[in-house]
Formats: structure tokens, sequence, C-alpha cells
């Protein structure tokens, strides 16, 4: 039998983001820039720097080197030149290339090259942001202090199909140090800073979390707070809208003093959370403090006390308590970075955080630009479930709050519903969004409650999953459920804007369950969010009259309802509305405002 034939090479593995759906828009005009960057752009980087093409598939190329350091210089120059041919395209016409390198024994039948080695390679590459390159430990360790750019640590990836963990490391390179002719650019030097827009994720916020510092003086107390740490890593990582840095990277940083950018551009993160552990007796505190590793803005800080004995039950408590209240601040902060670039150079996920900013201002107009924006964003990634559980959001909104029209708003809104959990099956966000707006919107509420189920076992931490969660039980009549949801709710994220939804549920839920003045009481803090929400206004209209309070009261609660922005109202309105709340619950709302004077 002859002896199998194996060599030692650097493999780089590249495809095309979005390919198919670049291709569905535009074919010809995809292919031709394709086929520019390979013979413009690919075949010289090769040729420049002793790599061979191995194959070509579609929309990816296999490649193979003598040297890692050249395969990473060839990487770099290509997705250089790639990037600099981009800026003057249609950001939809752009074809974006994603990298992959590894260096290993390979099997080799003729030109053809195969192993362990080939999959490593091509399933970094299926984990590398559009536009960037990650290279296994072993090109690391062979590259290192070799060229001009540094190496971010991401930890261990468990790729698919590959039986061991990957330690993985992200390249970054400053611009000014490429160029596509590649002169200088392999020089020994000092890593520079990487360029915004090769930081860990650019579809989804980057955090890491730094080992918080025991200030106690008590070394026993560093397992728990090691473990208050990695708890909070373990919760932040089951979102997926974060890109959290692995434990091993984050605890490099273990008892340094470091400053936050220099952490940013060493991980390539956007977010930092650090904190510090002090114990007097038997009591702890533990302070955190969340900074936007780009400007060094402190986003958020708090601290938590609590007794010693009760240790875990501590842990668990921060851990639920952090990773719910910097989530809202995260999304603001994403918000404005978004809203700061120029709208001519938008990826889905700013195109996105624009439209999620729209829809908070709840107002009509402000829904329709949402709308327009998200489904931009759905033409750009048909699979972004998450804009589809927002379109249903906005399109809920639109008829719940401000009374317009059923039309094809419910039919598009449902549409856009089934569509979010059928994407986003482990995404909390587009199954609660989704959820409910099968409940609100479809033939049968109580499709919506599975979805909802799961949101909540994906991401019991999130305020937005609970909260959403807790009005579709109340639609169904599960009301105790849908209270301890609700006080959950305010319990994760009490400083949440939008946490005036959960006081008019919660003023809801009295009112179903005949406790009026408790229910006057929710409405007004709803209302004292400076949120004019028509629903919360009917709901106190309600309330007010059911509880028989003086009849000028009464009526002025009902004017300033009537007042609202939305269109006036009618007993007809609300059963459309309501048509999906369970009947009995409907009928005593109905009786109550008919009492407040609301005409048929």
């Amino acid at each position: 039998m002859a002896r199998e034939q194996r060599k030692l090479a650097a493999i780089v593995a590249a495809d095309v983001v979005g390919y198919s759906r670049l291709m569905g828009r535009d074919e010809s005009g995809t292919l031709a820039r394709l086929k520019a960057h390979r013979s413009e752009r690919l075949e010289p980087a090769l040729a420049r720097n002793g790599g061979r093409l191995v194959k070509s598939t579609g929309d990816g190329v296999l490649a193979e080197f003598g040297s890692a350091v050249d395969a990473l210089t060839a990487a770099i120059e290509f997705q250089q030149s790639v990037a600099e041919s981009n800026r003057n395209q249609p950001e939809d016409q752009r074809v974006v290339f994603r990298i992959g390198i590894h260096l290993g024994d390979l099997l080799v039948e003729g030109d053809d090259l195969y192993g362990d080695g080939v999959n490593v390679a091509a399933r970094l590459e299926g984990e590398t942001p559009p536009g960037g390159i990650l290279i296994s430990r072993a090109v690391r360790e062979a590259v290192e202090g070799r060229l001009k750019a540094k190496l971010q640590a991401l930890g261990e990836l468990t790729l698919k199909n590959i039986e061991r963990p990957i330690r993985a490391f992200r390249v970054v390179w400053d611009e000014a140090d490429w160029q596509a002719s590649g002169r200088g650019s392999a020089h020994k030097g000092n890593p520079s800073t990487a360029p915004a827009w090769a930081l860990a994720s650019d579809d989804k916020p980057s955090i890491a979390v730094l080992p918080f510092a025991n200030l106690s003086g008590d070394p026993q107390q560093e397992y728990f707070v090691d473990g208050l740490v990695e708890d909070i890593i373990a919760a932040l990582s089951r979102m997926p809208w974060y890109f959290v840095i692995a434990r091993n990277s984050s605890f490099a940083y273990k008892g340094r003093f470091v400053d936050v950018r220099q952490v940013g551009s060493e991980l390539g993160v956007r977010y930092v959370l650090e904190g510090s552990v002090r114990k007097a007796g038997n009591r702890l505190r533990i302070s955190g403090q969340l900074i936007d590793t780009m400007t060094g803005n402190h986003i958020w800080a708090d601290r938590y006390d609590g007794a010693l004995e009760d240790v875990f039950d501590l842990q668990d408590s921060i851990t639920s308590s952090v990773v719910a209240v910097i989530t809202p601040k995260v999304v603001q902060a994403e918000i404005a970075r978004a809203q700061a670039k120029p709208t001519n150079s938008l990826s889905a996920y700013d195109l996105y955080l624009r439209a999620l900013a729209l829809a908070f201002e709840d107002k009509p107009d402000s829904y329709n630009q949402a709308l327009t924006l998200l489904y931009r964003v759905v033409e750009l990634d048909p699979n972004y479930s998450s804009a589809y559980g927002l379109i249903a959001n906005c399109y809920w909104n639109r008829l719940i709050q401000h009374m317009v029209p059923l039309g094809e708003e419910r039919a598009r809104g449902v549409e856009a519903a089934r569509r979010a959990v059928e994407i986003g099956r482990d995404n909390p966000d587009a199954l609660a969004r989704g959820g409910l707006g099968i409940a609100l919107l479809g033939e049968r509420p109580e499709e919506g409650l599975p979805h909802l189920e799961r949101a909540l076992a994906l991401s019991p931490n999130a305020h937005i999953v609970a909260r959403y969660a807790a009005m579709g039980f109340v639609m169904v009549g599960d009301h105790a459920k849908a209270l301890g949801l609700y006080e959950r709710t305010l319990q994760l994220s009490p400083l949440d804007v939008w946490a005036g939804e959960a006081y008019f549920g919660i003023a809801l839920l009295h009112f179903f369950a005949g406790r009026f003045e408790e229910s006057i009481s929710w409405a007004d803090r709803a209302l004292g969010e400076g949120r004019e929400l028509g629903v919360s206004l009917a709901v106190r209209v309600a309330a007010t009259a059911a509880a028989d309070r003086p009849p000028e009261e009464v009526q002025a609660v009902f004017q300033r309802w009537l007042a609202s922005p939305a269109p006036r109202p009618s007993i007809a309105t609300i059963r459309q509305r309501m048509w999906g709340f369970r009947q009995i619950d409907v009928e005593a709302f109905v009786a109550a405002l008919r009492k407040a004077g609301l005409p048929e």
C-alpha cells in the first residue's frame, strides 16, 4: 500500500458574507465583483506571499502557504484591498469576505488538501466577523511579534464538527501600516491600535467582564469573587445580542491594574464591566461599573450590599441584577453610536438600532419610520430574527396604543411575528416579541405562549422577555403568573425607560381582580413616567369609575383620555383591541368604561 502523503502548511479559508442574498438581488453584478476581487486582489496577494490557490467553490476559496507569516500577510493585504475597493461601492452591493487561518498537518491528494487542518480553518472562517480574520493558536504562536497586527484572544471556541475546543485569536491592524502592495507590511513592530470596525463583532455589542478586585483582605473570599464574575459571564453569554469574551481571556487581567481602553484594544471589545468586593464584618459590598472602551465614559455604576451568610443567594441576586440592568444601558449606548454614524454607511444592525430608537418614541409617525428601516434590515439580512420581532412589535403598538384601523396591520404583524419565532428559535428577544405578536394579533392567543415560555427559559434575567411574557399570560387569564413576571421585570430593571408598560400591566391585573384602588395607583405610576399611554389612561378611567370615585374625578380622567393623541375611542374599538383577552375580563373592563361615559 502506498504511503499517504502529508505536509505541514498554513491553510487559509475565505468566503463571502451574505453571498446568497447578494446573488438573489443582483446575480451578474455580484459575480462580476467577486471575480474582480479574486483576479485583482486575491491572486496578487497569493503571488506576492508565496501562496497557492488550492481550490475555489462558489464564493469560497482555499489557499495554502509554507509559512504562517506569509499566510497572515496575504490575508491582511487582501482584506485591506477589498475594504479600500468597497468604499466606492453602495453598501448593498459590497462583496465582503471573512477569513480563517490554521497551521497544521494536512493530507495531500494530487493538488488538493484534506484533513483536520482544513476543517479547522473553514470553521474558524465561519465564526469570523465580516471583513475580519480569525486564526488558531498554532498560527498565533508562529506569527506573534513578526507582523504589524494585534492578536486579540477570544478564548476557546467550540466549532461545528471539531471535537476539541480551538483557542482562537482575532487579527486587527491599522490601515496605515498595510497597503495593498504589501510594501513594508511584514516588518516587525509594535502592534497598533485596532481600527473601530475590527472590534469584536460589528453586528452586536461586545463586552468583557474583568475579574473583580477582592478588597476584603480575606484571601478566602477569592472563590466568591471569581464565582460571581464567572456567573455574570455565563449569564451574558446566554444572551444572543452580546458578543462576550471568554473567561480564560478576561481572567488574563486578574491582579493587574490596566486602563480599560487598553483592554478594549487588546480584546477587541466596546464595553468592559469591572468591579470590586469588600468585606466588613459579616457584610459584603459589591460594586460594579460598565465602561465604554472607545471613550472611557462610565455608562452605569451601582453597588450591592448583603450578609455573608447568604453569600450564594447574594451572588445569584447580583448576577441577575447586573445582567438585567446593564442591558438597557448598552442598548441606549449602541443606539447613540448608530445615530452618530453617517446614514450612507449603515449595516443591518445599525438600521435596527435606529428603528429601535424610533419605536421607543411611541408615536404613529415614529412607528412608520421604524417599519421603513426594519424592512430595509430584513432585505439586507433575511434571517435577522430580532428585526422581524420588532416589526411585529411596531404593528401591535400602532393598533393598540394609537387605535389605527386594523386593515392589513394585523396580518402583517402576525406574519412578522411568526417569522421571528421561526428564525429566532434560540433568540429570546425574537421569541418574546414574536410570541406576544402572535398572542395579540393572531387567531388564537394561546399559540404565542410556548414561544414566550421558551424565551423565559433561554433568558431568565432579561427584563424585556419577562415583560412581554407577562402580557401574554394576562391575556389568557393566568393573572398570578403574569403578576409575578411583572414584579420580576421591575426587580430586574427598576429604571428601565419602558417601566411604564409594566406599571400598566400591573394596573390592568389589579382591575381584573377587582382591586380598583390598587389599579388606580399603578395606572398613575404608569402615567407618571411621562408617557401619555392611551392604554394607561383607559385603565385609569375604568378603575376610577369602578371604584365609585366622585363623578367629577371620573370625568376629569375621562376627558384627559379623550384628549390624548390617539383617535377617539369607543366600546367597539376597545372590544376590537381586547378580542384575545378572556371574555369575563373584557366585559368587566367595557362595563366600567361604559359607566364612565364611553359611547358604543
